[in-house]
């Protein structure tokens, strides 16, 4: 255990908790920003890594709901990503 750890009791101090929680925590700021893109490409690919941050997290705190959600989001921004790229769908602006 850390030095530290009597100090701050309540920071979680196993190293795969200190990961899964920056991942967490990167996914939601992803999310956040993915909302204000412009473009629908890299708004998609933005959306996806921050989705799929979020479902690792999901799945490591067990939360049924939060994994269904997190994995459908994750889903339909990266086919919709995959849609643009093939040309199937377009990147639609002044909607």
């Amino acid at each position: 255990m850390p030095p530290l750890s009597s100090l701050l009791p309540s920071i979680p101090w196993q190293s795969l908790e200190i990961t899964i929680t920056i991942i967490a925590a990167l996914g939601a700021i992803l999310l956040t920003y993915g909302v204000f893109l412009k473009t629908e490409k890299r708004q998609d690919i933005i959306l996806f890594i921050g989705s799929f941050s979020l479902l690792i997290y999901a799945l490591y705190v067990g939360n049924l709901i939060f994994t269904v959600a997190m994995a459908g989001l994750a889903l339909a921004s990266f086919v919709e990503f995959i849609e643009i790229l093939l040309g199937l769908h377009k990147d639609v602006k002044g909607e």
